[in-house]
């Protein structure tokens, strides 16, 4: 069974998450020094932000690359021509 694309994220998430909070909770045996502590509880954060420049950032690429379908806007400016016509035969006027 093939996993979704959502799937796949909550799966990398809840891993990323799991490992987090392990270091995060300081179990027993773990001490992590301050540099490290002081680095890792804001990573979350971190992370939200860099996702979101991401997404900004890929949004803007293809939006920017955007192409134009000329046919596909002939046949719709067809089917527009067609359906105006119906309805005028119909009686409606634009």
């Amino acid at each position: 069974v093939a996993m979704t694309k959502l799937g796949q994220w909550l799966c990398g998430l809840a891993l990323l998450g799991s490992a987090w909070a392990a270091l995060a909770l300081e179990p027993s045996g773990l001490r992590l020094p301050a540099p490290f502590r002081q680095a890792l509880l804001p990573l979350p954060l971190y992370l939200l932000v860099a996702f979101g420049c991401y997404s900004l950032a890929t949004v803007g690429y293809r939006l920017a690359t955007f192409n134009d379908c000329e046919e596909a806007a002939a046949e719709l400016q067809e089917h527009i021509r067609a359906a105006r016509t119906d309805l005028r035969q119909r009686g409606l006027r634009f």
